[in-house]
C-alpha cells in the first residue's frame, strides 16, 4: 500500500465530503480523531485529539475548517432530519437511512458504511463520535438534543467558526509550559504540559444569570478539607428562600451563622426579612456534604471565584452543567490536582490522597504558580479532522438563541 499522507486542509475536506471519505479511508483511518473501528458496536470507544484547543496548531485546523465548511455549504450543507420515534441500535426505517446521509455528509460515518435502513453498529459509532463533536453524552442513540445538534443549519455552524478564529487567535501565542484552560460554553478543563493535553474534565460552570467570568491568572495555591463561606449573593437569592421552607436546611448542611458575638441558632433569624444577609455563614469541612468538596483551588481575580470539587458529582454526567453561581466544579479532582502540584516538592499522589482521608485543613503552596485561562470558545478544530462545536449559552455568538442547551421536558423523541 502506498504511503498516503494529507495536509491538514485535505484532511478536513475528507471529513466533509462522502466520496473524499471514502476514497481516503487508510490515511483518515490512522489520522482521525476518533478509531474508525465499527466492530464492537455499543462499546466502541471515542478517542480524544491530544492538540490543545488553544494552540497555533488548533487556530489554523479552525481555519481550515471554515473553508472546508463553505465548500460544503455551496455543495449544499446537509438535509434536516425528520424523526418522529426514537432511534438507536436494532432500529429500521426511512429515518435510518436519512441519518446515515446527514452522519456521511460530515464525516462521521464512513460512505462505505452503505445505505442500510437497520441501525447497525456502523451508525451506533457515527453517532457517537457526532455526540462526542458536540459535546454531548456519547449515548449512540438518537435523543432530542443529539437531533437538535443535527439540525443546526450548516450557516450558523460556519459563523461559529468564523467568530471562535477570531477568540483562537487572541490565545495562539504561548500561554506557557504548563497550563490550565477552563471553556466555559464547553463545561470543561484541560490541562496542558509541553504542547500537549495531559487531562481533561468536565466541569459544572456558571449558570446563564450567575455567568462564570473570562479571566487570565495563575492559581497559587491548594486548599485541603476547606470550609465553605457562604457569599453573600447566594445568602440573598438561595438561603433564604430556602430557610423559609425548609428550617432545618442550615443544620442538616452543617453550616453555622456567625453574628458579632459568635454562632447563631437558625431559629433567631427572622427569615421573612434581611436580617441574615447581616450575618457570615460557614459549612464545616467534609467532602461528603461540604459545597466545596475536597478541595478549594485558590484564584487570584477580582471576581472572588474559584475552583473546586464538589458533593453532587453527578453532575458531571449531565450534558447540562450550568449549574454553578460563578465558581467552577472539577471532575477528577484528584487528578487536577495532581497536574497542578506536579513540580512541587512533597506533594505527590499518594500525600495528596493522605491529605484528603486525614480531613485537616491543609494548604498547599504551588511551587510555580499555573497560568489559568478562563475562556470562551463555541466552536474549534483540531489537525486531525476534529470540528467541535458547543452552545453559546451566554449568548456571546450573536446569534441568537442557542438551539440544544437545556431542552425543555423529555430528551427523548
Amino acid at each position: 500500500m502506498p504511503n498516503i499522507r494529507l495536509t491538514r486542509r485535505e484532511t478536513v475536506l475528507a471529513l466533509l465530503s462522502s466520496a473524499a471519505v471514502g476514497a481516503s479511508l487508510p490515511a483518515f483511518a490512522q489520522q482521525a480523531e476518533w478509531a474508525q473501528n465499527y466492530d464492537v458496536g455499543a462499546s466502541n470507544a471515542v478517542l480524544r485529539s491530544s492538540t490543545p484547543m488553544l494552540s497555533p496548531a488548533a487556530l489554523a485546523a479552525t481555519e481550515q475548517a471554515v473553508q472546508a465548511y463553505r465548500d460544503l455549504a455551496a455543495r449544499g450543507g446537509w438535509p434536516t432530519l425528520q424523526v418522529r420515534d426514537k432511534l438507536a441500535l436494532g432500529s429500521r426505517g426511512p429515518g435510518v437511512v436519512a441519518l446515515r446521509q446527514r452522519l456521511i455528509v460530515t464525516g462521521d460515518l464512513d460512505a462505505s458504511a452503505g445505505t442500510s435502513n437497520v441501525y447497525d453498529s456502523y451508525v451506533e459509532a457515527g453517532v457517537r463520535r457526532f455526540q462526542a463533536r458536540m459535546g454531548l453524552s456519547t449515548t449512540g442513540g438518537i435523543n432530542r438534543a443529539t437531533l437538535t445538534a443535527l439540525n443546526v443549519p450548516i450557516d450558523r455552524r460556519i459563523r461559529q467558526l468564523e467568530t471562535n478564529i477570531v477568540r483562537l487567535r487572541t490565545w495562539s501565542g504561548n500561554l506557557g509550559h504548563r497550563y490550565v484552560v477552563a471553556n466555559i460554553p464547553a463545561a470543561a478543563i484541560e490541562t496542558v504540559e509541553n504542547g500537549h493535553v495531559a487531562t481533561r474534565h468536565a466541569a459544572g460552570v456558571g449558570k446563564i444569570d450567575r455567568q462564570s467570568p473570562l479571566l487570565q491568572t495563575k492559581i497559587p495555591e491548594v486548599n485541603f478539607n476547606p470550609t465553605w463561606t457562604v457569599p453573600a449573593s447566594i445568602i440573598r437569592k438561595d438561603l433564604i428562600p430556602i430557610m423559609r421552607k425548609q428550617p432545618n436546611y442550615l443544620t442538616e448542611n452543617k453550616i453555622r451563622i456567625i453574628g458579632p458575638s459568635g454562632e447563631i441558632a437558625p431559629e433567631r433569624v427572622n427569615w421573612n426579612s434581611d436580617e441574615a444577609t447581616r450575618y457570615t455563614f460557614r459549612q464545616d469541612p467534609g467532602g461528603e456534604f461540604n459545597s466545596l468538596g475536597f478541595v478549594r483551588i485558590n484564584i487570584p481575580s477580582p471576581h472572588g471565584v474559584y475552583m473546586h470539587d464538589t458533593p453532587a458529582k453527578g453532575i458531571f454526567g449531565d450534558d447540562f452543567r450550568f449549574v454553578s453561581s460563578g465558581c467552577i466544579r472539577v471532575q477528577n479532582v484528584r487528578d487536577y490536582i495532581t497536574f497542578l502540584l506536579k513540580d512541587t516538592p512533597g506533594w505527590d499522589r499518594a500525600r495528596i490522597d493522605a491529605t484528603i482521608a486525614s480531613g485537616e485543613r491543609i494548604n498547599a503552596r504551588i511551587a510555580n504558580p499555573v497560568p489559568c485561562y478562563w475562556v470562551y470558545i463555541t466552536a474549534w478544530a483540531t489537525p486531525d479532522g476534529g470540528i467541535q462545536f458547543r452552545d453559546d449559552i451566554y449568548n456571546k455568538d450573536g446569534l441568537g438563541p442557542v438551539p440544544v442547551a437545556r431542552l425543555d421536558g423529555d430528551q427523548d423523541i
